[in-house]
């Protein structure tokens, strides 16, 4: 972004207010809202520019090799411009490697590429981390919170003995310290009826 000798004049007004609060004139304040709105629409444009630059570069990369001219010349630019080359345009460099701008280009792609995996790694610090995959093995059934429930010793709950269900009592039956009555003792047999006299008594007439 260039600015020219009005705007660079309406910045430095603008710094110097900044620095040392005096009261403004109306029109130093016109001159600064409408610088800007003019860096606000610059931005914006060059926002626009940029998406059409990466979709073109999407395009080249996605048609290789046959436009791999094109594509190193959108490559280069794009990086120019704060682009940060992916996976899928180090995979099209190394495809390229035979020709001369795309070997220096791999080269550059793969030192930004470094550059960004240890920006990661220290922005991450070097306390380890669980990952989440691994700490919703917890939760599961055999996972690492039932194996260590399974370690400790079972205690029952404390509580008052009385509310506690009693064991219920076994089916009642033949005491084992008495003995089993035998048939004989259960059904004892019939006495036979008396057998009638041989003579009975002749009853005497009425006279």
């Amino acid at each position: 972004m260039a600015f020219g000798a009005q705007e660079l004049r309406v910045l430095r007004r603008a710094l110097a207010l900044a620095l040392h609060p005096t009261p403004a004139s109306a029109e130093d304040v016109q001159d600064c809202l409408r610088l800007a709105e003019s860096v606000d629409e610059a931005a914006r444009e060059g926002a626009r520019l940029r998406a059409f630059l990466l979709a073109d570069l999407a395009r080249y990369r996605a048609a290789l090799p046959g436009t791999a001219a094109g594509y190193l010349v959108l490559l280069e630019e794009a990086l120019g411009s704060g682009y940060r080359p992916d996976p899928d345009d180090l995979s099209a460099l190394r495809a390229l490697r035979g020709n001369p701008t795309a070997a220096t280009l791999l080269d550059r792609c793969a030192t930004l590429a470094e550059q960004d995996v240890r920006t990661r790694l220290a922005s991450c610090g070097t306390t380890p981390t669980v990952p989440a995959s691994r700490t919703r093995l917890t939760a599961l059934p055999g996972g690492l919170a039932a194996l260590s429930a399974s370690e400790e010793p079972v205690k029952k709950p404390a509580g008052n003995p009385a509310a506690e269900p009693r064991p219920q009592s076994p089916a009642k039956g033949p005491r084992p310290d008495r003995p089993i009555p035998t048939p004989g003792e259960v059904f004892p047999p019939k006495r036979k009826p008396a057998p009638p006299p041989a003579n009975p008594p002749q009853q005497l007439a009425a006279g």
